[in-house]
């Protein structure tokens, strides 16, 4: 028989398609639709941080309404904005499979009379930027709860508190971005410490404000890394099982446990003061920058710490320095107080 049954063929494609494959043909169709290349490469980015590690190998043909939750409800309330751009972007996807014939029936990821039954409206939850943080006076027991946590994304937890950057930053974070120079042992009257001036240097391509951005690592965040073990072929700091980047919602499962296993307990938890909310990962940038005020530290240099823009354009301009060693000293007290070593902790130690 000359050629083959076309519809036969259709069937036998829908049936290996994944959605990493379906984002990838997708994208590469519409991609003269893009505003930009960066455009193009922030669906790519989405996609990949928040569907994939779900559903990345799974069949189109197979994804259900809960597949769409198990991606959506973890940020929904937090991270409201970018899980309704998440959500979206989801559907074009689906539903150009659904037209191309890789999948039929309707599109899990629609909003109106599907999803729309089961999330609450994006209008009705937190708004973005209001992250629940963790209160300074629940710092210093939190810390020690994350210390007798395992795993990658526990690490990468420890490393994000210490170093106050984005989870983006942090699981992006590759081997080459980091330099940790010249090291020293100094004996002071209680143990040896390790003094180092090594130094993250993250590229503008993976900085939210487009600028690079460098990060001091303070003794303790610099061993978490010397520790860690290393995948061969995978370049990331903090890697996934199968050797990708991690997602966010791995890190926000290690919080969510610690939370649960208060509430467990029967205690609070690790609560906002103000909202009552369990506390997320990107709110600890927000109780860095409060320990920052209260200690007293320049606004100027707890910004750059946090990679905000300061000043005007003008101002900018002329203050070129990110006062890299002065930041380096400022992480230093925070390490201290997440530790509670500082000469003023709340903590009431009793003597024998």
């Amino acid at each position: 028989m000359v050629g083959g049954d076309p519809l036969t063929e259709r069937r036998q494609e829908a049936a290996t398609l994944t959605f990493d494959a379906a984002v990838e043909t997708y994208l590469s169709v519409k991609l003269s639709e893009f505003r930009s290349e960066k455009h193009c490469k922030q669906w790519r980015s989405t996609l990949a941080t928040y569907g994939s590690p779900v559903m990345g190998g799974k069949l189109v043909s197979e994804i259900t309404v809960q597949d769409m939750l198990r991606v959506l409800e973890p940020i929904w309330q937090t991270k409201t904005e970018t899980a309704t751009r998440v959500r979206g972007r989801i559907e074009s996807v689906l539903s150009w499979a659904t037209v191309a014939g890789h999948r039929t029936g309707d599109n899990p990821a629609r909003w109106k009379g599907n999803l729309s039954e089961i999330l609450p409206k994006p209008s009705k939850v937190a708004k973005g930027g209001n992250q629940p943080a963790l209160a300074l006076a629940s710092v210093a027991d939190w810390w020690v709860a994350l210390g007798r946590r395992d795993g990658m994304a526990a690490k990468a937890l420890q490393f994000l508190t210490l170093t106050a950057a984005r989870s983006g930053e942090v699981r992006g974070m590759t081997w080459d971005e980091i330099d940790f120079g010249a090291k020293s042992a100094i004996q002071t009257s209680r143990v040896a410490t390790l003094a180092t001036s090594a130094t993250w240097t993250i590229p503008a391509s993976r900085m939210k404000g487009g600028r690079e951005h460098r990060v001091p690592l303070t003794p303790e965040a610099a061993a978490i890394l010397e520790n860690l073990p290393r995948m061969d072929g995978s370049p990331f700091v903090f890697f996934a099982p199968r050797g990708g980047m991690l997602s966010d919602m791995s890190i926000s499962a290690v919080m969510r446990r610690m939370q649960e296993s208060e509430v467990k307990a029967g205690r609070a938890g690790y609560l906002d003061p103000r909202n009552k909310r369990p506390a997320v990962p990107h709110g600890l940038r927000s109780t860095f920058r409060q320990w920052a005020a209260e200690q007293g530290y320049p606004r100027d240099m707890a910004e750059i710490a946090l990679a905000h823009f300061i000043g005007s354009d003008v101002e900018r301009a002329y203050q070129r320095s990110d006062m890299l060693e002065r930041r380096r000293d400022m992480m230093a007290a925070w390490v201290a107080f997440l530790s509670c070593e500082a000469i003023k902790c709340d903590k009431v130690v009793a003597l024998a």
